[in-house]
């Protein structure tokens, strides 16, 4: 039985270039980068040169470009920081981002008695940019955190236009991009955003190990302490065979950009057009022209058939969800979905389908006859 891995919002298979990278690290380059002595020497010119290449990619500066373990902990560092040590009063973020930020934002409520504003969400799960502005138009230092890439239904958030707005209003904004880096071309000097985030096994690059950018003279401090690394603003020794994996994933992922982006678009397209034909009266959850990597489906099936569609369609050998791969073992409904839906079609399946160029035309025709026999 073929298995078709069509999950790749939650993560991707690693590129065996970059499995050969970090081989290579692992083998002959294990040093401290903080060690004087030629071993670590050479360990601290990859780290730099992994800094430098990412940096590259998005029009950033190397300094700009710090190690983290992964998206989430840069999502909490940058929140928690900017309330803690840039003194920002108010958060304005919507009920549709990753828990990373969410859940991050009601702990810094607590903490902090700091005000949390949420920006309303279209039916179509698009965010109300009207609404922001008249958020705005409040006294009190804030800090706008607003995702690019909805992880759930692939809408896109047009960060050029939130980060002029922001700008005017001179408020700091953040953008948890963990959906969009390595799939999407982010030019951060013209982008007018403070922070961005990343995690490498979004872009076929390893698990445990991402970046923020931080942009210059942000004022932003460490989370946690103990050491020197990363510019003062993170402690602990790089991991760095994760990290020189992370850089090559990340300028493959580039350098191959325009043609996986073609590829995977044709799939979305294909599948589209497949689920036209055998369930007319499925939907798409949030908006039809959304990131060409992600797409979510209500299906016009029994509510009763929801809890086992997934077991079903696994059985089979197919690897989808229903959302967020870290709510996998919650069995309340998607939080980004009860945003859009009525409660009718919340108790209906939907499904997360995503893509990555590793896919092909018979896996949508694997995925269709497999909902088919449901």
């Amino acid at each position: 039985m073929k298995k078709v891995y069509l999950d790749n919002a939650s993560t991707t298979a690693i590129r065996t270039e970059v499995i050969q990278e970090m081989t290579k690290v692992m083998t002959e380059d294990y040093g401290n980068p903080s060690s004087t002595h030629s071993l670590g020497r050479a360990a601290k010119s990859i780290l730099e040169l992994s800094r430098k290449s990412i940096a590259k990619n998005l029009n950033a500066t190397a300094q700009e470009i710090i190690f983290t373990s992964c998206g989430t902990e840069a999502n909490n560092w940058i929140l928690r920081s900017a309330v803690k040590d840039l003194q920002v009063k108010r958060i304005i973020t919507s009920k549709i981002e990753h828990h990373a930020v969410l859940y991050t934002a009601l702990v810094l409520e607590k903490e902090y008695d700091i005000q949390i504003d949420y920006v309303n969400v279209k039916p179509n799960g698009e965010i109300d940019i009207t609404h922001l502005v008249e958020l705005l138009s409040k006294e009190k230092k804030t800090l706008v955190s607003l995702m690019h890439v909805n992880n759930e239904t692939g809408n896109v958030l047009d960060l050029e236009r939130i980060g002029r707005i922001c700008q005017e209003h001179n408020v700091l904004f953040h953008s948890d991009t963990v959906q969009s880096i390595g799939k999407a071309t982010i030019d951060l000097q013209t982008i007018p955003v403070d922070f961005i985030v990343a995690s490498a096994h979004k872009f076929h690059g390893p698990k445990g190990v991402g970046f923020a950018f931080i942009r210059k003279n942000s004022g932003l401090q460490p989370l946690f302490f103990g050491g020197e690394q990363e510019k003062g603003l993170r402690a602990g020794t790089e991991a760095l065979h994760q990290i020189a994996g992370m850089a090559k994933a990340l300028d493959v992922s580039y350098t191959n950009l325009e043609t996986e982006q073609k590829h995977i678009a044709e799939l979305k397209s294909y599948l589209i057009d497949q689920l036209k034909i055998e369930f007319p009266e499925f939907k798409i959850n949030g908006n039809p022209d959304g990131f060409y990597t992600v797409l979510n489906v209500l299906l016009p099936f029994a509510a009763a058939k929801t809890a086992m569609i997934l077991f079903h369609l696994d059985m089979k050998g197919i690897a989808v969800s229903r959302g967020s791969a870290c709510q996998s073992g919650s069995v309340k409904p998607s939080h980004v979905l009860a945003e859009m839906l009525s409660e009718e079609d919340l108790k209906k399946p939907s499904l997360r389908i995503s893509f990555s160029h590793f896919n092909t035309k018979e896996d949508i025709d694997l995925l269709i006859e497999a909902l088919k026999s449901i």
